[in-house]
């Protein structure tokens, strides 16, 4: 499946069945020939947009993999970036896969997004494609674990991209393998979480306020935009402020 490189369809099945965790443990040697790994195309188109609002001296990579997003942040930060993810498995290949040579230092750490080991260590945040992993209950926690990881006036960042409409195969495709998903997590123990369709924006950026982050969206040129004229791709910039709230500008991409 995938590709002669990329899991079997009995190698997947496993996964499915297993945690989250063991899941990925077992997927990361493949993960890279799978079209769950973030698309080069939208790690450039983040690279640049983020680009002009450093300079960044440290940067996390939330929910690393095997740490292709890690690689971008290389190329933001000046001192070191550092990659977490709760996988063994994913950081076992990001180690092999993405090496420094110099600066910045880059290293890995094992942890739960959910309890990261950092305070105010970092002036750049960024994820990618991570967000499935996470029930609606648990966004306040994650985002009260990024704000503390940030320093003052550091960002979080993430891109986000409109959905497919009903007339598009893909909505039909995400729609069957969230419900899937859902009918394996009713009838088997341990659950996998991992839903495309579970995330809402406004909820997450909600959150992130609410977390004492503004936030910021801003268009990804790059990927066009849908017939109404709103933008494919945005990303999302989370900016932690200290003191009074900022006044939050409405939430529309320029």
């Amino acid at each position: 499946m995938f590709g002669p490189e990329g899991p079997t369809l009995r190698e997947l099945a496993v996964q499915a069945l297993s945690s989250v965790e063991r899941g990925y443990d077992l997927l990361a040697p493949k993960f890279d020939h799978t079209p769950f790994r973030t698309p080069d195309a939208v790690l450039d188109a983040v690279a640049e947009a983020v680009a002009p609002l450093g300079p960044f001296t440290d940067g996390l990579d939330l929910c690393c993999g095997t740490g292709a997003g890690t690689r971008l942040l290389a190329g933001l930060c000046r001192r070191s970036v550092t990659g977490v993810d709760f996988s063994a498995g994913m950081l076992d290949v990001a180690r092999r896969r993405v090496r420094s040579t110099g600066a910045p230092r880059i290293g890995w750490v094992r942890a739960d997004a959910r309890a990261l080991p950092f305070t105010a260590a970092f002036d750049l945040v960024a994820s990618f494609g991570a967000f499935g992993h996470f029930l609606p209950r648990e966004l306040p926690g994650l985002c009260a674990q990024v704000r503390s990881a940030l320093r003052p006036g550091g960002r979080f960042v993430f891109p986000v991209f409109a959905p497919p409409r009903p007339a598009h195969p893909a909505f039909w495709l995400l729609l069957g393998f969230d419900a899937a998903m859902r009918t394996r997590n009713a009838l088997w123990r341990p659950p996998f979480v991992m839903y495309y369709r579970a995330l809402r924006l406004g909820a997450m950026l909600g959150e992130l306020e609410r977390a004492g982050l503004a936030v910021e969206l801003r268009v990804l040129p790059e990927f066009g935009r849908r017939a109404d004229g709103s933008p494919r791709g945005r990303l999302v910039v989370a900016h932690r402020t200290d003191g009074p709230a900022p006044e939050v500008t409405p939430r529309r991409a320029v």
